[in-house]
């Protein structure tokens, strides 16, 4: 497990925020056993009280699921673990929006651009791999 941190966002955002990439690339799947609060914090050197405060937060969003003397859980609701993936493509997609509307351009255009972008960074990642 590797989590490389900014500093714009707080850690337990950043934590929360990757356990729904893992679930929605699939790496994550419902019912899995996810590391306790303390090993997290051990894997990626936070503190325990930041792992804590993902936990909570991840429980709270539904996302996985505690049972007292076991270990956390990926939820198993398909409603949930779906929406993981439009959530992210969403917040994506906004920023995009944002970033690129002042600029003004043709909704056609944009699109061509980033269809060649897109197809191109595929490209170059499988030539690395």
């Amino acid at each position: 497990m590797k989590i490389n941190f900014n500093n714009r966002d707080p850690v337990y955002v950043q934590v929360v925020r990757y356990f729904k990439e893992q679930i929605a690339i699939g790496m994550l799947e419902g019912g899995q056993e996810i590391p306790s609060r303390r090993e997290l914090a051990s894997m990626l050197k936070i503190n325990p009280n930041t792992a804590q405060r993902a936990y909570k937060e991840m429980e709270e969003q539904g996302l996985i699921h505690t049972e007292k003397n076991f270990p956390s859980r990926i939820t198993n609701d398909d409603a949930i673990l779906s929406k993981v993936r439009t959530e992210l493509i969403m917040e994506a997609v906004d920023s995009f929006v944002q970033s690129i509307r002042p600029i003004n351009v043709p909704v056609e255009e944009l699109l061509d651009l980033v269809k060649a972008k897109y197809n191109s960074t595929g490209k170059e990642r499988e030539e690395i791999e």
